[in-house]
C-alpha cells in the first residue's frame, strides 16, 4: 500500500537585503508623518551608526527611497537627504506612462472620467457642506467672468472638475481621477488652442457654464440622481467636442 506523500513544509525563505530593511522603515516614518515634507535626513554618518551599516548600503537604500520620489539626496558639503510626502502627481505621472506604454485611445481615458465623476456629483450630493457650496458657486461664478477668454476658461473648467471630485469626500476617487486627469488636461487644452474663439467654443463654453451652474443647484438640492445624470450627459457632449472624429488618438501620440 503507498504511502501518503507529506506536503512540503519547508522551503527557501528570502531575507530582505538590508538597504530595503532601511528603506521600509524610513518609508513607515514618512508615511506616518513621524518626518514631514522638506525634514532633512540624519547625516549619512548618524544614520550608518543608527542602523549599524556601511555607506553603500545606506545609499542603497536612499536610492530606493529617491525612486518612489519619497526623499531627494544632493551629494556634497552642503548636501543631504530630505524628505518628501507621497503625492498624487507621481502616481499620475506614472500612470500616463503606463497608458502610453499599452497604447491607450484618448478615448479610453474619457470613458473612464465619465465613470468617475458622474458618481463624484452623486456622492457631493449626498455629502456637501455648506462650505462645499461656496466653494463650487465661487468656482461657477469665476469660470463665467472667464468665459470670453478660452484658455483662462478652460482652467477654470479644469478646477471645477477636480473641485467636484474633492467635494464627494473619497480619497480614492480624488487619486484615480487625479491619474486620468493629467491626461485629459493635455488633450483638452491642445483641442482649445487650435479651436479657441471659433463659433463652436463659444458655444460649448455657454453650455458648459449652464451646465456647471445647474449641477451645483442639484448638490444644494440633495439630487443625487439628478446630478449624476446631468453630469453623465454633460461629460458625453464635452468629450463629443473635444475628441471630435473617430480616430484613434493614443495617450502616446498626444504627450510624445
Amino acid at each position: 500500500m503507498a504511502q501518503p506523500q507529506q506536503a512540503e513544509v519547508g522551503g527557501l525563505v528570502r531575507v530582505p537585503k538590508m538597504a530595503e530593511v532601511i528603506a521600509s522603515r524610513l518609508r513607515k516614518q514618512i508615511i506616518s508623518g513621524e518626518l514631514s515634507e522638506g525634514d532633512a535626513l540624519p547625516s549619512e554618518a548618524v544614520l550608518m551608526e543608527q542602523f549599524g551599516v556601511s555607506r553603500p548600503t545606506l545609499r542603497e537604500a536612499f536610492r530606493v527611497l529617491e525612486s518612489e520620489s519619497l526623499i531627494t539626496v544632493r551629494r556634497g558639503a552642503h548636501g543631504g537627504a530630505r524628505v518628501h510626502v507621497p503625492d498624487s502627481d507621481v502616481a499620475a505621472r506614472y500612470a500616463a506612462l503606463v497608458l502610453e506604454y499599452r497604447q491607450t485611445t484618448l478615448r479610453d481615458v474619457y470613458a473612464v472620467r465619465g465613470v468617475l465623476e458622474p458618481a463624484c456629483a452623486a456622492m457631493a450630493a449626498d455629502r456637501r457642506t455648506s462650505e462645499d457650496l461656496e466653494k463650487l458657486w465661487a468656482a461657477v461664478k469665476e469660470a463665467e467672468r472667464q468665459a470670453d477668454d478660452p484658455m483662462k476658461f478652460i482652467e477654470h473648467q479644469t478646477s471645477f472638475h477636480k473641485l467636484l471630485v474633492s467635494v464627494s469626500g473619497s480619497q480614492t476617487m480624488l487619486l484615480l481621477y487625479e491619474m486620468v486627469q493629467r491626461i485629459i488636461d493635455k488633450s483638452n487644452i491642445a483641442h482649445i488652442q487650435q479651436d479657441a474663439g471659433s463659433p463652436e467654443n463659444v458655444r460649448n463654453n455657454q453650455k458648459g457654464v449652464r451646465a456647471h451652474r445647474r449641477l451645483v443647484e442639484l448638490i444644494e438640492q440633495y439630487d443625487a440622481d439628478g446630478a449624476a445624470e446631468l453630469w453623465r450627459k454633460h461629460l458625453d457632449e464635452a468629450e463629443a467636442y473635444l475628441l471630435g472624429s473617430d480616430d484613434p488618438v493614443t495617450v502616446l501620440d498626444l504627450l510624445g
